[in-house]
């Protein structure tokens, strides 16, 4: 499943539905929430905003003044009788006005917003980097609709039916269950008179337009990371006309919303590059390094799952667990393999305790929740025949397996979300000027992604961050702020004559296995 697809709880009012209860085994005691902190969007128009003054104070004691308003808009734009919906947005003004294009921010996700929590009147939530913006014009923030507290955040509740201890863990009975969620999910949203084909990325671009239009602006700059860059390239591709520019981070072009195994294992293997010349990791490493090491541990699971004791935090009990080869390309696909060498080299040399409380914890069932604008927009994305194809049968699955892919895949007939097409998903050439700045380390949104897509438009410019992860940007403020400055002025003016095609972090310390190195490595494997 999407790693990418984050959950976040949000405070303030719920309305709790009639309990739902599946027509299977595999999910149960199902309860559904739709919040919505404003008034009925259908008493307003679609086109219509509402604003209303907010403040907030900034860490260092400034006051900012902001607008806090709503987008009323079709939940589906292609039924005449489409009730309204509302979409919430934050607008920044700078002190003087610039001239400059507005800068619209596009938040990740799907299931994201940049406005959590922000309430009319005075709030103490930071806002990070929005000083970096607004000196340069108007800074406005858009949500995602199903995902907006001033409309509705759309999420599942349920139980999880947890997993057999006694047999490894299974993708194609992690499907099954998922499977089983997302219709009762699906079937619970519209008994309650949501149109769940309307919340789609063409849907998201076109709120924008309509938010811009709202908003009386003909130009805006477009800034997103993640699935927000994904966004950004609907809207793009939607509505060129109204695009300046636009400076995009951690890429994820229409048709790359499931990564391909061999892209992420890449940046993998340039992150161990590193963290074998590690002085404190040497003594660890076997002959052939960390890749020898990870092989070795596929080769022994793939021959007979291990048997682990491990210690119930609940219960106090001591019980037995059995991990096989889906446990650890689940544990590798979540990025530990990658951020954490130690992970690999404590199981090449049988340390398996902290693996199988992790999976113990994941094997429970627990209450769970489904933000369902995730697995709506990711399914009607889908993928083209060939990028199909090339997952499928990808080498790296051998370390990765399908966990970031096979869940959304299966179930996207079961999410009524409209497939957005194959010519929508291809590239055309684009003459919009847009800065793309990826982290060769970035698991989430590998690099290829970028230099795939780059090509296509033809006024762009890639900026690669060596040892940069998915949040690079985070990195890159704290450590080249002449960097900042350079992507800034590309923001406020378009030229990028100051901004380099690379540049280097410095690369993170790795952490340590937690027992002393052996004297000699175990034998690896020349099978």
């Amino acid at each position: 499943m999407k790693s990418r697809a984050a959950v976040f709880l949000i405070p303030g009012l719920f309305l709790l539905l009639p309990q739902v209860v599946a027509q299977s085994n595999t999910t149960r005691k199902v309860t559904h929430f739709a919040q919505s902190v404003n008034a009925p969007a259908h008493d307003h128009q679609a086109g219509e905003i509402v604003i209303e003054p907010a403040s907030l104070t900034t860490p260092n004691g400034e006051t900012i003044i902001f607008e806090l308003g709503t987008l009323y808009v079709p939940e589906n734009r292609s039924d005449p009788k489409a009730r309204v919906i509302g979409v919430g947005f934050a607008r920044f003004r700078p002190p003087h006005s610039t001239g400059v294009p507005p800068t619209f921010h596009l938040e990740g996700g799907p299931g994201a917003s940049f406005l959590e929590g922000l309430k009319p009147g005075h709030n103490k939530l930071p806002m990070p980097g929005i000083d970096l913006y607004r000196r340069i014009g108007d800074v406005v923030f858009i949500d995602q609709r199903g995902f907006t507290e001033r409309g509705d955040v759309l999420k599942f509740k349920y139980r999880t039916p947890g997993h057999p201890l006694d047999q490894p863990i299974s993708i194609a009975r992690e499907s099954a269950y998922y499977a089983s969620m997302s219709q009762a999910a699906v079937d619970a949203f519209r008994r309650m008179g949501f149109d769940l084909r309307g919340y789609d990325i063409k849907e998201c671009a076109d709120d924008v337009n309509d938010l811009r239009k709202a908003l009386a602006y003909d130009k805006i700059i477009l800034v997103g990371q993640s699935f927000g860059s994904q966004w950004s390239f609907a809207v793009m591709r939607r509505h060129p006309e109204i695009v300046a520019r636009a400076l995009l981070f951690g890429i994820e072009p229409l048709d790359f919303g499931y990564d391909m195994p061999s892209h992420v294992l890449a940046a993998v293997q340039r992150m161990w590059w590193e963290a074998e010349k590690d002085p404190q990791l040497k003594p660890y490493l076997p002959a052939g390094g960390l890749m020898a090491a990870a092989r070795e541990v596929l080769r022994r699971l793939e021959a007979a799952p291990v048997q682990v004791k491990v210690k119930n935090e609940k219960t106090g009990k001591t019980i037995m667990i059995r991990l096989g080869k889906e446990d650890f390309q689940r544990s590798f696909a979540t990025e530990r393999g990658g951020d954490q060498p130690a992970f690999v080299l404590s199981l090449y040399y049988g340390h398996y305790d902290d693996w199988a409380q992790a999976a113990l914890t994941f094997r429970q069932a627990r209450e769970a929740e489904e933000v369902i604008i995730g697995p709506l927009i990711d399914t009607s994305l889908g993928v083209t025949p060939r990028r199909g194809y090339l997952l499928r049968t990808d080498p790296a699955m051998e370390f990765l397996g399908q966990w970031d892919s096979r869940s959304y895949l299966e179930t996207a007939e079961i999410w009524p979300s409209k497939d957005v097409g194959d010519e929508f998903r291809n590239e055309i050439v684009n003459h919009i000027p847009v800065v793309f700045v990826e982290g060769d380390w970035d698991t989430s949104t590998p690099i290829e992604n970028t230099l795939s897509v780059a090509p296509y438009f033809l006024n762009g410019r890639v900026l690669i961050v060596e040892h940069g992860k998915h949040s690079a940007l985070k990195r890159i403020v704290e450590d080249a702020p002449e960097i900042v400055t350079a992507l800034m002025e590309f923001v406020r003016t378009g030229n990028t004559a100051r901004l380099p095609t690379r540049m280097t972090l410095p690369a993170p310390k790795f952490e340590v296995p937690r027992f002393p190195p052996p004297y000699k490595s175990l034998p690896v494997s020349r099978d």
